[in-house]
């Protein structure tokens, strides 16, 4: 594996993709919250609820899929239970706390998602290009597989 610094046109190229990430990013969570009041972090929670655990998980769960701090989620989720969008209940049978989505919390994502998806279209898919698709798609998986092999590696 070649280990040497990068060229200031390889910087350039990782400025250019981070700036646009964040810019078309930005953009969804603004018109998002604009026009729902969710926050990216109140959309993420509620769509792993639904999609993950059909409207409830474990609080570890989330903190795993999140790939946040137990602290930032459970500071989240005091503010997103002001809200009444969430509740928290410890398990019955095990330790640890099961965070369910209420009917309001439903309701707001349900809302929400045609929003996210129209930003999404309008900020994001509507400038591909078949050949971006492509190349976003083979770039993905490449990084995916380095990821996860990556991971399996033992360190020494």
């Amino acid at each position: 594996m070649n280990k040497k610094m990068i060229s200031e046109e390889e910087m350039q190229i990782w400025h250019m993709w981070k700036s646009s990430y964040k810019n078309i990013f930005g953009r969804v969570v603004k018109d998002m919250f604009g026009q729902t009041g969710l926050s990216e972090g109140d959309f993420g929670i509620l769509d792993r609820l639904d999609l993950y655990g059909k409207g409830k998980l474990r609080q570890q769960e989330l903190v795993d899929s999140m790939d946040w701090t137990k602290s930032r989620l459970s500071h989240h989720l005091t503010r997103m239970e002001k809200r009444g969008l969430v509740l928290r209940e410890p398990l019955k049978t095990e330790r640890g706390v099961q965070v369910i989505i209420t009917s309001a919390g439903k309701s707001t994502l349900d809302d929400a998602r045609p929003v996210v998806s129209m930003a999404i279209r309008e900020h994001f898919l509507d400038l591909l290009t078949e050949q971006d698709i492509e190349s976003i798609t083979n770039l993905a998986e490449r990084a995916k597989v380095k990821s996860s092999s990556a991971c399996k590696t033992p360190r020494s």
